[in-house]
């Protein structure tokens, strides 16, 4: 689904990393059109470092397999059986929608004559857009199937795209040879410019600084050792296209001239929240064969990714540590269409009016629940835990990332009482800005308002892949609420409960509720 900005009046600042290449345009385009930005921006020089899953990795090398990892081509693998490292990434960057694809080089190969297996990797590609790294797969001696997607990568946040947390397809599942592979979570994945790879720049004024990070305020020049380490920098927002332009605070139409009062009330602001991943690949996957609508407000970033809830309105203590905040959006789950009395879905489950508490790097996440008719106010989802006590303000923003979502008593009840209190959710993003004319960083997922829908489980690509968690746990919630057999949790046995908590029997929960009231 296309990004969009909340607001007119702030440009995002995504992929800094991203951007930071943007300043690698040759002299001669930017002469051609100094006052242009180029909607493709080509990237070189990138480092993909991966370890698939290091239980992969020990069971291929391990005494009974008595297999080895090969690597050629430009790939390389780390010492003590660590991760791979495939090299020469190149590709684009898109700098309308602030996404990039790298293609990189290297070709890995295990195989174990003891247990007769041979596994080719190669072509590994990464789409920030899509979240999917896909690669070209030969097992054995069969055909080459290209492009498969082969994990699912969790959004950057900021400038940083190293240790982002992956999750194997249903397709990596199969070429891996275990089904317990499929929708596990991978090991973190890192994509990194290679230091001391050059590319052309306008000048070597703009062209070096210690760090590719953007910042919201520009300075007015590099330090010294800042200008001696020959890294390219990012281009900052208020920066010219010119080559020649160089960044000071006062090129920033945004900047505030004066900082925001230490407390007050919120002018705007974003919180990305993914809800739980199984549970969304659950609802689009083949058993569910649903949906996931985004409206009023809401956004889902594509990929069957987070959502983003939008025009934040609350208020906020830096001093205290406090900040409350109320977004706007609706969040819409629909699945096994037909299911039930009425020809409806069997599962129909809407969050909205989404609201964030942090309170000295604790709080509570609260939304309203409609979940196949049944209204629930206030109900507070999840438990937060931010990894600092404190709420520090830079440019009149406060950013808090990755904070820690555990689901509560109301919040398993919501779901139907098959996620299991203290089950971690997805973490949490929010920034809010305290002043009207403070720029809101981006964040993981698409910000801004607008709808979209997250796919089907019949449609192919991104949806039907992250469908995978669905395909092999959903056997068992599909097959129960087909049924509509009121089989407990715990009559399941260990393995089975635990395969439904993944996401796969959430319908049977909300259908056996529906079916109790009826």
């Amino acid at each position: 689904m296309p990004t969009t900005a909340p607001r007119a009046r702030r440009r995002p600042v995504m992929f800094a990393a991203a951007l930071a290449t943007a300043t690698a345009l040759s002299a001669a385009a930017l002469a051609a059109a100094p006052g242009a930005a180029a909607a493709s921006v080509p990237l070189t020089g990138y480092e993909l470092s991966w370890g698939i899953k290091e239980s992969y990795r020990t069971y291929v090398t391990g005494p009974y397999t008595k297999g080895t990892f090969t690597v050629t081509d430009g790939a390389s693998q780390a010492d003590g059986n660590g991760v791979f490292t495939f090299t020469d990434g190149q590709g684009t960057y898109d700098s309308t929608n602030h996404t990039l694809h790298l293609a990189f080089k290297g070709t890995l190969v295990s195989e174990s004559p003891v247990h007769g297996f041979k596994r080719v990797l190669s072509d590994f590609q990464y789409d920030s857009a899509t979240g999917v790294l896909t690669a070209d797969l030969t097992a054995d001696d069969g055909p080459t199937q290209q492009d498969v997607p082969f994990a699912t990568v969790a959004a950057p946040t900021g400038a940083d795209m190293s240790d982002l947390a992956t999750t194997l397809t249903a397709e990596a599942g199969t070429f891996l040879g275990g089904s317990n592979y499929a929708g596990a979570a991978g090991d973190p994945l890192s994509v990194v410019k290679k230091q001391g790879t050059t590319s052309p720049s306008p000048s070597p004024s703009e062209s070096e600084t210690t760090s590719p990070e953007p910042t919201s305020s520009p300075t007015s020049s590099a330090s010294p050792s800042e200008s001696e380490t020959g890294n390219p920098s990012s281009p900052k927002p208020g920066d010219s296209a010119s080559p020649s332009a160089k960044p000071t605070a006062s090129t920033s139409p945004t900047a505030s001239t004066a900082a925001a009062p230490s407390r007050g009330d919120i002018a705007d602001g974003r919180l990305t929240w993914g809800v739980k991943d199984s549970f969304r690949s659950y609802v689009v996957g083949p058993v569910a064969k649903g949906r996931i609508t985004a409206s009023d407000g809401a956004s889902q970033a594509s990929g069957n990714g987070a959502f983003t809830f939008a025009d934040a309105t609350g208020s906020y203590d830096t001093e205290a540590g406090t900040l409350s905040a109320a977004f706007k959006g609706a969040v819409n789950f629909k699945g096994h269409q037909g299911e039930g009395e009425s020809g409806g879905y069997g599962l129909d489950l809407t969050l909205n009016h989404v609201r964030a508490t942090l309170d000295g790097g604790s709080g509570k996440l609260t939304a309203d629940v409609d979940s196949l008719g049944e209204k629930s106010a206030n109900v507070v989802l999840a438990d937060l835990k931010a990894a600092s006590t404190k709420l520090t303000a830079k440019n009149d923003v406060i950013t808090v990332n990755d904070v820690t979502a555990t689901l509560t008593e109301a919040g398993a009840k919501a779901f139907g009482g098959f996620y299991a209190k203290g089950t971690a959710l997805d973490p949490v993003n929010l920034s809010v800005a305290l002043t009207k004319d403070a720029e809101l960083p981006s964040g993981n997922g698409t910000s801004g308002g607008g709808s979209g829908t997250g796919g089907t489980g019949s449609s192919g690509g991104t949806d039907s892949t992250t469908g995978g968690i669905g395909s092999t746990t959903g056997g068992i919630g599909g097959s129960m609420a087909a049924t509509g057999a009121g089989v407990p949790v715990g009559a399941l046995g260990a393995a089975a409960a635990a395969t439904v908590a993944a996401g796969a029997g959430v319908l049977f929960a909300l259908r056996r509720r529906r079916d109790t009231q009826a």
